[in-house]
């Protein structure tokens, strides 16, 4: 896990992922990262849609699939929480969301949205793609390094 943000996105040593800029007050570790296959087909659906941001309001651990929206579609409020922003070729500056009340249970985790083949939700724009976004999480510690890292053998 990476616990120090240098600009605006920074590149994780571990698999390349690209990381976030983090977004909640105090915090200075990235929450969310994008894998390379991510990054790929989130530059595609930007060149077909324009500036685009993510919102996770369901799902429990691994496996649950972020939807992927045009920027400013899926209205957001007090009820929702903005982990991070990255800027990501020909789709902007990338949110991603995640509804206050999943953030409760989610808040000791790192996110890293990936892309998998399958089927995704009909509103979430990769589905016609035969694709689907991926939470993969990691526990994390409260200052943003990896937990397992402190595990004593």
């Amino acid at each position: 896990m990476h616990s120090e943000v240098r600009g605006d996105v920074d590149e994780l040593p571990s698999g390349g992922a690209l990381a976030s800029t983090p977004t909640i007050e105090g915090e200075t570790f990235s929450r969310v990262s994008f894998t390379p296959e991510a990054v790929g087909m989130i530059s595609a659906l930007g060149r077909r849609h324009g500036p685009l941001m993510f919102h996770q309001s369901g799902g429990c651990c691994d496996g649950s699939s972020p939807m992927c929206y045009p920027a400013g579609d899926f209205l957001t409020g007090d009820a929702d929480v903005l982990l991070g922003t990255t800027d990501i070729a020909d789709a902007g500056r990338v949110e991603f969301w995640m509804s206050r009340e999943q953030f409760a249970y989610w808040r000791h985790t790192h996110l890293t949205v990936d892309i998998v083949t399958g089927r995704g939700s009909g509103f979430s724009l990769e589905a016609p793609e035969g694709k689907r976004f991926l939470i993969r999480s990691q526990l994390m510690n409260p200052d943003g390094t990896d937990a397992d890292s402190l595990a004593v053998s």
